[in-house]
């Protein structure tokens, strides 16, 4: 029988991976890739593992997107703020709603904001404002919530009676 450590190893490895082939579909928005499957993964992983394999997941998701050419630089401060806000928000409250909204708010505002200065320093752009990115994050992190709302309050609970 397997540990739980195990367990969540094993589940953070396939979230990893849906986030990766998830980054195929991302789409172009101000300057920045907006890859919703990869908040839809962050909400999954605060939910089934908790926050700190959570911002572990969107990391190793990030970097690996990166790697591969689906990604840029901008994807780690969003990510993982919003995988830790997402996670912390669960833990505390067990309430996916919440879950959802933290999601939200630590990727399409606190990451936004985080992301100018990666863009700024390390990709050699120059973003017209700090805030340039709060909109193409929120979009995509609202696709992607919304997915992993759905998914989780009206699809699992479906298929656990059948």
């Amino acid at each position: 029988m397997l540990d739980t450590r195990t367990r969540k190893l094993t589940l953070a490895g396939i979230l990893v991976a849906v986030a990766v082939l998830g980054g195929l579909f991302s789409f172009p928005v101000l300057g920045s890739r907006c890859a919703p499957v990869q908040h839809l993964v962050n909400i999954l992983a605060a939910v089934f593992l908790g926050p700190v394999w959570a911002v572990g997941v969107a990391f190793a998701a990030s970097l690996l997107r990166n790697i591969a050419g689906l990604g840029s630089l901008m994807a780690f401060p969003g990510s993982m703020i919003g995988a830790l806000l997402a996670g912390l928000a669960f833990y505390y409250t067990r309430r996916l709603e919440l879950t959802c909204i933290a999601e939200m708010l630590g990727t399409g505002i606190l990451g936004a904001l985080a992301a100018y200065p990666v863009a700024a320093l390390l990709m050699g752009l120059t973003p017209a404002s700090y805030t340039v990115y709060i909109v193409p994050f929120l979009l995509s992190t609202g696709a992607g919530s919304i997915l992993a709302y759905v998914l989780l309050r009206f699809l699992l609970p479906k298929i656990r009676r059948d």
